[in-house]
């Protein structure tokens, strides 16, 4: 069940838009934490007996209830993220496709058997659900990340606790609210708040037996060294920076259009964000109707249905892109320069809008 925090450290959680505050997050205390796990190594013992074609039957009911809640995850992601709806409903529908993928869980569970291995020796193996598992998901996608990791975790038969971005994290909430519609027990899937000190919680306790990340190096690396040494599994997917080569015989509309959208898309804040491009012999002289598209973006808060660039999630990330850009700048050409455009009606927002070094 919900339980309210006792926690008295806050994290506030804000529209980027303009600075509203949507929620403000306590940093869940040990003693708070060592109960929620409590619970879910508790309710492991029921769960890890539940029939297989039961939970998968429960993943079916999910991705209906996802499916029929798109709209309003995407509005709420929007409100609290701020990217545009186009891109929240993108987030809300990969996940969907992860919770699809667990109803054919079925066949990748089973075991194996070889008989007749030496003489008098058969071998069989088998897949048990491990325990309590933990996930740490990143600010940039609110919806698509945590359904990487506890549907599968839990179809698989274990229990998780999730930790979401303390900057986006009533996303998280409702949909633990669908999962438990579905019919899902409650104590299988737990949140906790916070920050690096529920991390470190996370990573040392002894009844969480696996961790999954995804988010920053500096957290990755963390993670998978302190979880490792408190002798858990963990799989730390950490940041990217992408490059791209374009050869003179790539077909130049489709490429200054992928270009665009790989580069601009989600205000550059997803781990896909193309940072990069190299341009090969006559493909330079594609730079200027490059930023001539970037100049047709147009930059705004992301319910309106006709903006492209929604602004950034906080104003660090935006005081640190203004920083990138002013460094590039010293080093290079700045061709188009994204830095506070006017957007009418929205003073406050985290705006930057494209830019090409």
């Amino acid at each position: 069940q919900w339980v309210s925090s006792k926690g008295d450290v806050f994290f506030e959680s804000k529209n980027p838009a303009t600075q509203e505050v949507v929620r403000r997050v306590p940093q869940t205390p040990k003693s708070e934490f060592d109960e929620i796990v409590s619970v879910a190594k508790n309710t492991f013992e029921e769960w890890k007996n539940v029939p297989l074609m039961t939970r998968i039957r429960y993943m079916f009911e999910y991705q209906r209830l996802i499916n029929e809640n798109t709209e309003e995850l995407a509005k709420l992601i929007t409100h609290e993220h701020g990217k545009t709806l186009v891109d929240s409903r993108g987030d809300v529908f990969r996940g969907f496709e992860v919770v699809e993928s667990t109803t054919s869980f079925s066949s990748h569970l089973l075991g194996e058997t070889l008989e007749n291995l030496a003489s008098g020796v058969d071998t069989y193996s088998y897949r048990h659900p491990l325990g309590v598992c933990a996930g740490v998901a990143p600010f940039n996608f609110p919806a698509m990340i945590p359904l990487w990791m506890f549907p599968v975790s839990i179809t698989c038969g274990n229990t998780f606790v999730l930790k979401p971005s303390e900057r986006v994290g009533t996303t998280t909430e409702m949909l633990v609210d669908l999962l438990e519609k579905s019919g899902v027990p409650k104590g299988v899937v737990n949140i906790v708040n916070g920050g690096k000190d529920t991390v470190t919680h996370i990573c040392q306790h002894p009844d969480i037996k696996a961790i999954s990340f995804v988010g920053s190096n500096t957290a990755g690396e963390y993670i998978y060294k302190e979880g490792s040494k408190h002798g858990k599994r963990v799989q730390s997917n950490m940041g990217a920076k992408n490059h791209c080569i374009v050869l003179p015989d790539a077909d130049k509309e489709d490429t200054l259009n992928a270009l665009i959208g790989a580069t601009f898309g989600s205000t550059g804040q997803r781990c896909m964000a193309l940072s990069v491009t190299v341009l090969v012999g006559e493909a330079q002289e594609w730079v200027p109707e490059l930023v001539e598209l970037g100049k047709k973006l147009k930059v705004g808060p992301g319910h309106d249905e006709t903006v492209d660039i929604a602004p950034l999630n906080s104003a660090e990330a935006l005081d640190r892109v203004e920083r990138l850009i002013e460094s590039g700048a010293r080093d290079g050409t700045l061709l188009l320069d994204g830095r506070k455009p006017t957007v009418e009606g929205y003073p406050d927002g985290n705006w930057v809008g494209p830019t090409v070094i």
